[in-house]
């Protein structure tokens, strides 16, 4: 297991002279090369976003993003005066995306380096290097899972969601409740583990440890019965919002073990991740054992550690953790988090369904209903 590579989320386009050949303001026309928009749909098709920062009239370039048929590819774009600094940087803002994960293309040196001095964290490239992006690492991810394509339109998706939470007028869980949310706990199969090893890759803020299993790692755990590898998936009136988690489980006579929880940023507004602990928690009351969680500190991952304190877990040590067979090895700054599980009450804002854990595994898929 290595830590996960810093794969782009997000590439942020200028628009002159970098996406399209000529300047708006001054060129009688501009053109889009062919390499360029093939560049734009497999980036597209790998679940990387892209959005734009470009100094110019917004209506006007807008339209001429239209009419050169590639405006659906683009996210939040920051079409206007402001410095390239400030766009990218809104940009990444409303994304909720770590600044390490921006890449940002344009054709003026000047521009680039503007950025850099304000977010040095953020990757800038020449536009002559525009072709060639699909070939480089940070922008291939180790895999593209049938989310990936649609990407983008569950993140469009989500913006009108937030739309219309602005304009609702009721409290949060009303609104919650008007969402009609189901999330939909599964056993992993052998169809379903590029998804797994893709979100142990991308999640960072609700990411319990940062680790990344392999395939090798997954498949392994899949074949093991003492194990459970999990995924979560969410869906709304919207439609999905695709594979939004993952649990590895491991089964002991006392103590389950989360070796790893990691859910999306995107769904964290959602409450999704107090609704998962939940579920494992009340899981583990009705199998009468205790909960150890493994949790590393990491730069980004503070509101995992919030989610596990609030959910009751603790830092405490106790007999079951013996019966873990890593619990007195190198465990790489990895500590437990532990918990008595009790029983829960069921989610008020979204139904659940899930199947019956523990190492016997009844495959019944239950359904949580709204309390």
């Amino acid at each position: 297991m290595s830590e996960a590579p810093a794969v782009v989320k997000c590439l942020v386009w200028d628009l002159d002279n970098t996406l399209w050949r000529g300047t708006l303001l001054e060129d009688p026309e501009v053109s889009l090369p062919d390499e360029i928009r093939r560049t734009i749909v497999e980036l597209d098709s790998r679940g990387i976003l892209q959005s734009v920062a470009s100094k110019n009239n917004h209506d006007h370039a807008w339209k001429q993003l239209e009419a050169l048929g590639v405006a659906e590819y683009f996210v939040l774009p920051q079409i206007g005066w402001h410095p390239k600094s400030h766009s990218v940087k809104e940009i990444a803002d409303q994304l909720n995306f770590a600044l390490p994960t921006i890449a940002f293309i344009d054709d003026q040196p000047a521009e680039r380096a503007e950025v850099t001095y304000h977010h040095p964290e953020i990757r800038c490239y020449d536009a002559g290097q525009a072709a060639a992006l699909t070939r480089l690492p940070e922008f291939s991810p180790a895999v593209v899972t049938a989310d990936a394509g649609r990407r983008r339109d569950m993140y469009q998706a989500g913006f009108r969601r937030t739309a219309e939470r602005e304009s609702f007028a009721g409290p949060d869980e009303e609104f919650l409740r008007s969402l009609e949310l189901v999330m939909d706990i599964k056993r992993a199969d052998a169809a379903d583990l590029t998804r797994v090893e893709e979100l142990t890759l991308r999640t960072s803020q609700m990411n319990a440890t940062g680790v990344h299993y392999s395939d090798a790692d997954l498949r392994a755990l899949l074949a093991d019965p003492g194990h459970d590898v999990l995924t979560v998936t969410l869906t709304d009136r919207f439609g999905p919002h695709g594979a939004v988690g993952v649990l590895l489980l491991g089964y002991h006579e006392r103590v389950w073990h989360l070796k790893l929880l990691a859910t999306s940023c995107r769904v964290v507004s959602f409450g999704a991740g107090s609704v998962l602990l939940n579920w494992l928690i009340d899981g583990a009351a009705a199998a009468g054992v205790h909960l150890a969680a493994d949790f590393r500190r990491t730069d980004r991952n503070r509101m995992m550690e919030v989610a596990y304190r609030f959910a009751g877990f603790t830092g405490d040590a106790c007999e079951c953790l013996a019966e873990l067979p890593d619990a007195d090895g190198d465990r790489a700054g990895i500590e437990f988090r532990h918990l008595v599980a009790e029983s829960r009450p069921g989610p008020t804002t979204m139904s659940v369904a899930a199947p019956v854990l523990g190492s016997a595994g009844a495959q019944g898929r239950p359904r949580m209903p709204l309390s």
